[in-house]
């Protein structure tokens, strides 16, 4: 259970946007990647290397949110041009577009049904949208800026959005209520997203700072203050034990969420990291920046010793009473809010000592190394990185169970792999008809277009004959 960690290693870059890459998304069966960028394009590379990337254009301005539907079957665009794009990832680039706002769409994001949409624009607006024939269901409007981000819960019962009005708001997706309001102080939150849990929130702030709050008790559980410049994004590890951050000073951080510590610092983009985000298993995470690049990153710190201790808390708790899995309450953090404020204050500012020492220390190896960024990636750990199994009990008990049930079976792989197919293949249809319904609307409004001027002909025709 004290085995050092492996380090993350880089094992794919990809080059081909022509602009700031803004958003990055990666496929849950880990074959495809997904990337939008300030140059209006949205991008579909595949991670086998002998397969050509896709670029879809269609967007007129730039996109600055791109996310994988749950199945994989469909990518949703958001774009600066106020419209939201559906594509199905493929050669044929075919796509429905729908306007969803009456300014630039900043974010979108499935829910976990894959069933609704969540946007958020500069309009100030949160609207929520069906996926199929993307039927507009309901607005959210207590924002009084541009909101940066909106995100379903794991449950898909709340809605969390991000403003520069400096207020993180938690809703009711049922009655449409705002339930909270979090306040941001020196600056607004960038991005913000639910821990798997769907106890807590994580926020990346302008204030170069990332915060952990829990949405029950509505207090601060961590605060994290180890970037030199504005955290852009973040993105939960699924066991819920790490979280990754991205920052306009060029790195990305991976915090140890259990132990209240930063992990790692890596350096490979150069300039700006503009977005980041863990694949569906944590085995991978892929990161976009300024630089217009793409890399791919293989996760390695989160192995066994950590699965093994999320199953041994998972049958020391699993006699104690927890609340139904249909009620709202989640399991808390058993660790005291107080005790994980403190603990985080002091890392980050043992840390913040730390941090230039380690920023020096890989930026020389990253100029010795610019010309083979594929094969080496810069990462600096921190010591004392070690765990032992009491530690874990500071973790939120449903990831813990999630990983269990999961890894003492369930649905055979094989019923999963013919339902996960049929899922895909009824997704494509959806989008299959949604595309035919827009041709057979475009055809009727041509014919209409053609009588109307026959019958403008045969008046003409008619007056020129009387005369």
């Amino acid at each position: 259970m004290t085995s050092a960690l492996s380090d993350p290693t880089l094992e794919r870059h990809f080059k081909g946007h022509r602009d700031t890459v803004t958003s990055v998304d990666i496929s849950g069966n880990m074959k495809q990647i997904a990337t939008g960028s300030m140059d209006s394009c949205v991008m579909i590379w595949n991670m086998k290397p002998q397969m050509r990337a896709y670029r879809f254009d269609g967007h007129k301005d730039a996109v600055i949110s791109v996310q994988f539907s749950p199945s994989g079957h469909l990518v949703a665009s958001a774009s600066r041009d106020k419209t939201v794009r559906l594509w199905v990832p493929s050669m044929k680039a075919e796509s429905t577009t729908f306007r969803a706002h009456t300014a630039t769409v900043r974010s979108v994001n499935f829910s976990g049904d894959g069933q609704t949409l969540v946007t958020a624009s500069d309009d100030k607006t949160i609207k929520v949208w069906t996926v199929h024939r993307q039927k507009f269901l309901f607005s959210l409007n207590q924002h009084i800026n541009w909101v940066r981000c909106a995100k379903f819960s794991p449950d898909d019962r709340l809605i969390v959005s991000s403003s520069d009005d400096k207020t993180i708001k938690l809703w009711d997706k049922n009655s449409r209520d705002c339930i909270h309001s979090f306040y941001e102080h020196a600056g607004y939150a960038n991005h913000v997203d639910f821990h798997p849990s769907g106890t807590c929130i994580a926020a990346a702030s302008t204030d170069n700072s990332v915060k952990v709050w829990d949405i029950r008790s509505h207090k601060m559980l961590q605060h994290y203050q180890v970037h030199s410049g504005v955290v852009n994004s973040l993105s939960f590890h699924p066991a819920g034990n790490f979280l990754i951050t991205a920052s306009t000073d060029s790195t990305m951080k991976i915090l140890d969420l259990v132990e209240g510590k930063l992990l790692y610092t890596l350096h490979g983009h150069q300039g700006p990291v503009t977005c980041v985000t863990f694949s569906r298993t944590g085995e991978y995470f892929a990161s976009g920046g300024s630089d217009e690049q793409v890399m791919v990153w293989k996760t390695n710190f989160d192995c066994a010793e950590y699965s093994d201790g999320v199953r041994l808390q998972h049958k020391t708790t699993s006699s104690s009473q927890a609340p139904p899995a249909s009620s709202t309450a989640r399991p808390p953090f058993t660790s005291h809010p107080s005790v994980l404020r403190s603990q985080a204050s002091e890392q980050s500012e043992h840390f913040n000592g730390q941090d230039s020492h380690s920023a020096a220390h890989t930026q020389s190896g990253s100029r010795s190394s610019s010309h083979s960024r594929a094969a080496h990636s810069h990462t600096y750990r921190n010591p004392s990185t070690c765990s032992s199994s009491s530690t874990h009990q500071g973790l939120p008990q449903h990831s813990s169970q999630v990983q269990a049930q999961s890894s003492d079976g369930g649905v055979p792989p094989g019923i999963a792999s013919t339902l996960e197919h049929i899922i895909g293949q009824l997704d494509i249809l959806t989008q299959t008809v949604s595309i035919l319904e827009q041709r057979l609307t475009l055809t009727e409004d041509k014919l209409k277009e053609c009588l109307e001027n026959q019958m403008e002909i045969g008046l003409h025709l008619q007056r020129r004959e009387e005369a």
